[in-house]
């Protein structure tokens, strides 16, 4: 049976490591995954990770759809652009769609 206690030692090899490679990622994430899995997401240790700082202008959509998925982690000012052009081709293409969106919006 695997125990907190050894997790946590398995993390904290793979957190020494001096020059990360992929199979370290890996190996780390899997770690993290069965921790989480087996004792629950009680602690967060954000002391190692590769993804940037968090950032107040990030999208973060609670949902598992292509689009979410898409567009998680972009910034509002990728994200906007994209956005403003679907938004005038819609209200050419489909109008009443577009008015629709509109009002959601307001």
């Amino acid at each position: 049976m695997i125990t907190k206690k050894d997790l946590d030692a398995a993390i904290a090899e793979c957190q020494g490591k001096r020059n990360p490679d992929a199979n370290t990622c890996i190996k780390l994430a899997a770690f993290y995954t069965i921790k989480r899995e087996m004792f629950g997401n009680t602690e967060r240790d954000e002391s190692y990770s590769y993804a940037p700082a968090p950032n107040q202008n990030m999208v973060e959509i609670e949902s598992d759809s292509e689009f979410a998925r898409a567009v998680s982690g972009m910034s509002v000012n990728e994200f906007l652009p994209i956005i403003d052009e679907l938004m005038s081709t819609l209200q050419i293409i489909q109008p009443r769609l577009y008015g629709a969106v509109m009002v959601k919006l307001a």
